[in-house]
């Protein structure tokens, strides 16, 4: 078999596949970008002029191929961060549920931050993507606003939006339901019936709200008040929970809510770092196995992630007449039964 060989460095060409392929370069460009069967080409020819291509590195010209569509098949999806099993279990179960569809999922980290964010749904939309999950995303109804005007539709998971439908965890259920089960743990344990410190999160983004207000509300019914010092949140990051936590002294007896398992990373260490730790009670807003071996942990609130996606799909699949939003219920995980600390 012939092969490119005047420069090793450069990107083989249809002309290229064409000359070693033995067919001319239209039947090779509509064997590349699918459209072979639409013409009088076999199939012998199409598996070897695909293997030659293969075999000679060739990557189609993705930009280029879609013009040539009257549709991309791509579904975008921008994600805040990767650095938990939440958003790990939403990015693979997005791409396989994707894929189920004959869609081509193309998924971007975008740090927390409005201009990346904006960023990459442009770049999205220069690829013709079809939809645009909005996971996480800091300011969703900016987002819809710059894919509207390419008539690209939005979704959006985990954090909602005013402008296009959301899919969201039922934030205030579970925290209330969370905090009530620490309380009462804490209850039976030490005798105490004491507020608890809520711990991570950030007081402007609506998921910690929700979560603080359904935290609130289990104080509320019975009839204990939170003092504002006992409310901290200084972000998601490990270090910073780990750094607020240091000038606390926590008493033995007393209960946390930890939001978010990267939060509890830095409770953790807190917890059994240098100075001894206090016998307590916790319970964590989202969910980490290795965690529940811990003999301090009451449970954790697992989203639902399963279940997120599937209702994400349904509005993929059948786009709804009006802008909705679907708040999905928590699962509770128990650890395992409390030990000696």
């Amino acid at each position: 078999m012939a092969e490119i060989s005047e420069n090793p460095g450069r990107r083989p060409t249809i002309y290229d596949i064409a000359q070693i392929a033995g067919a001319s370069p239209s039947a090779v460009s509509a064997i590349l970008n699918g459209t072979w069967k639409k013409r009088r080409i076999s199939a012998a020819l199409a598996e070897r002029v695909g293997r030659i291509a293969r075999e000679q590195g060739y990557a189609v010209n993705l930009q280029a191929s879609l013009l040539r569509r009257d549709r991309s098949r791509i579904i975008g999806m921008i994600i805040p961060k990767y650095d938990n099993r939440y958003f790990g279990a939403i990015a693979e179960g997005f791409e396989i549920r994707a894929r189920q569809r004959g869609l081509f999922p193309v998924i971007t980290c975008t740090q927390r931050d409005p201009a990346l964010e904006v960023e990459a749904a442009r770049e999205m939309m220069s690829y013709q993507a079809e939809c645009l999950i909005a996971t996480g995303a800091t300011d969703p109804d900016r987002i819809a606003e710059v894919c509207a005007q390419s008539g690209v539709r939005t979704i959006n998971l985990d954090l909602p939006g005013q402008m296009m439908p959301s899919v969201v965890s039922d934030n205030f259920g579970g925290a209330r339901d969370l905090a009530a089960r620490i309380l009462d743990r804490v209850q039976q344990d030490f005798g105490r019936a004491a507020p608890l410190h809520f711990i991570g999160g950030r007081a402007q983004d609506h998921n910690t709200r929700e979560r603080l207000r359904g935290f609130l509300a289990a104080h509320a019914e019975r009839g204990l008040a939170v003092p504002e010092s006992q409310r901290i949140m200084h972000g998601y990051s490990a270090t910073r929970t780990e750094a607020a936590l240091a000038g606390l002294a926590l008493a033995d007896g007393s209960g946390v809510f930890v939001n978010s398992t990267i939060a509890l990373e830095g409770f953790i260490r807190w917890l059994y770092g240098p100075g001894g730790r206090p016998d307590l009670r916790f319970g964590c807003f989202d969910w980490d196995p290795f965690a529940g071996f811990l003999p301090q942990n009451v449970g954790m609130m697992r989203q639902d992630v399963e279940t997120m996606l599937a209702r994400v799909f349904e509005l993929v699949d059948r786009p709804p007449d009006v802008v909705r939003r679907m708040d999905i219920p928590c699962i509770f995980t128990p650890a395992l039964p409390a030990q000696d600390c």
